[in-house]
């Protein structure tokens, strides 16, 4: 296993649309906050930071696409199952590779996001409120490299990587918001549910914990239907 994972990292590494994808993320937190900042009054960062979320979740969703997906590119599927017969354990392997650098990613952007906001309310001088942005900040971290599983998942049940992006960008960036006007039951799409990570709304039938339960059920229903099909399937 522990062999499996080093070669997922190390192919990770090698692949410069994976480094973009994280540089990017990063990035893009950076230039997010700082407009959110500099545009509006709150004098909290993690609000500033909440604020940029729905674009910077794209980074992981694709992140977590990446992984799987770029191995249906040619013949990287076959060759890498070649290498590793057994697809329960090479499943596995990516699955650690992936949370590594989601990981990883996920706490830089909050970083990156946190600082960007405290250096641009300060240049604005704005006083800053901090007390209580620590477990926002951690939900944030925690949804972010959820939904990219939720990513990776799709990726692995459609076996590509454009169709399983353009599906999971529509859904959050498209679809629920919409929907959000129109209907409660919006609350239990993956990105409104796991979004009560970080953004408690009193008016919602899902707390925090009922949400990240319904993001998990999402990701489970999805997940054991592409292990399946993987495990049955020809590469």
């Amino acid at each position: 296993m522990i062999n499996i994972i080093t070669a997922e990292l190390i192919k990770l590494r090698s692949l410069p649309v994976v480094l973009a994808t994280i540089g990017g993320t990063v990035a893009a937190a950076v230039a997010l906050t700082a407009a959110v900042a500099a545009s509006e009054t709150t004098t909290s960062p993690a609000q500033v930071v909440i604020r940029s979320i729905t674009f910077v979740q794209v980074g992981l969703i694709l992140l977590g696409a990446l992984v799987i997906g770029t191995d249906y590119t040619g013949s990287n599927m076959r060759t890498a199952l070649t290498a590793t017969p057994n697809r329960g354990t090479f499943l596995a392997g990516k699955c650690v590779a992936y949370l590594l650098a989601a990981v990883t990613t996920s706490a830089a952007t909050v970083v990156a996001g946190l600082l960007t906001a405290t250096l641009t309310l300060a240049v604005r001088d704005r006083p800053t409120e901090t007390g209580a942005d620590a477990w926002p900040m951690i939900g944030v971290g925690v949804y972010l490299v959820l939904i990219g599983i939720l990513g990776l998942a799709l990726a692995l049940l459609l076996r590509s990587l454009v169709p399983p992006l353009v599906a999971m960008l529509s859904l959050v960036l498209i679809v629920s918001p919409l929907l959000s006007t129109l209907t409660s039951y919006a609350q239990y799409l993956p990105d409104q549910a796991g979004s009560l990570l970080y953004h408690p709304q009193t008016a919602a039938e899902l707390t925090s914990g009922t949400g990240v339960l319904v993001l998990l059920t999402w990701i489970a229903a999805i997940g054991t239907g592409a292990v399946m099909e993987f495990r049955n399937r020809d590469a």
